[in-house]
């Protein structure tokens, strides 16, 4: 074996301007396509979150959590195209037959079409949830994963931020039980305990002329709270009840609000009103 000639031949290769003509140009290709890759991916990201939010200043307007899903799963596509565009075009810049790869890939295929069924199914039930409008980001959901806040819906999955903070990242092929606590209003109950002796229809018109001024103060409430009477009694203590409605999921904090002006009121007169077990929301 010639290693003399060898080692010429590949010296007289590795030094031939023809060589380094093609990796100066393939490099100078290389760079370009990442840089514009770089641009387009945030400008065009830009453009659709621009597009979306002027849509929201006309007559046109949708909802608005509807089209905030569709705005990231739009950039998402974004993001998938461009990078794939880039990625053939860095193979085509080095010389490798592309065209050649995709006919590879469909015989590929039939071999991990199989493997490739629960990325299609994910694929798919993504798109069902968007268009169905089932959830939306900033939705409070529940479901077999986990529940919490939705913050990202994606073409294969759905990220959700839990109460304390952590992050489910789920499959959207997984998600079959859906419980939405973001669709409807919020209807809730206030049970306070009083006195069975306490003179109740004197306090009741207090109470509720002061629950009749809280929609100017609070708007998560639909309507004025009402004041019911009572539910229940027994040989010493009373059990009165206040309906409230409030958008979705707003109930906590003007529950708070009402449960310590009405014992206060309670208060006032000179009974002492206490929490029961029996207040509940839904």
């Amino acid at each position: 074996m010639d290693v003399q000639g060898l080692i010429q031949r590949w010296t007289d290769y590795l030094m031939s301007p023809q060589l380094w003509d093609k990796i100066g140009s393939a490099t100078l290709e290389i760079t370009l396509i990442l840089i514009v890759s770089a641009i387009v991916v945030p400008l065009v990201k830009s453009i659709i979150a621009r597009v979306f939010k002027l849509r929201r200043k006309t007559p046109l307007r949708g909802n608005d959590r509807r089209d905030t899903t569709i705005l990231k799963l739009l950039q998402n596509i974004v993001v998938y195209l461009v990078y794939f565009s880039a990625i053939v075009g860095i193979l085509s810049s080095m010389g490798i037959q592309v065209a050649g790869l995709l006919a590879g890939a469909g015989v590929a295929g039939l071999a991990i079409g199989f493997g490739a069924q629960s990325l299609v199914k994910d694929v798919i039930t993504g798109f069902f949830i968007i268009f169905e409008d089932q959830f939306g980001v900033g939705d409070y959901i529940k479901l077999t994963g986990g529940e919490g806040t939705v913050v990202e819906i994606g073409l294969r999955t759905t990220k959700i931020q839990g109460p304390t903070g952590e992050q489910y990242i789920i499959p959207n092929g997984g998600i079959t039980n859906v419980t939405n606590y973001s669709v409807n209003n919020t209807n809730a109950t206030i049970d306070l305990d009083v006195p069975v002796n306490a003179d109740i229809e004197t306090v009741q018109s207090v109470i509720q002329e002061y629950l009749n001024t809280l929609p100017q103060t609070h708007e998560e409430l639909v309507r004025a709270p009402q004041f019911i009477g009572v539910v229940n009694f027994n040989s010493t203590e009373a059990t009165v009840r206040i309906t409230y409605e409030t958008l979705p999921r707003q109930s906590g904090p003007i529950g708070r609000v009402i449960r310590r002006d009405v014992i206060s009121i309670f208060a006032g007169f000179g009974f002492i009103a206490t929490d029961s077990d029996e207040g509940e929301e839904s």
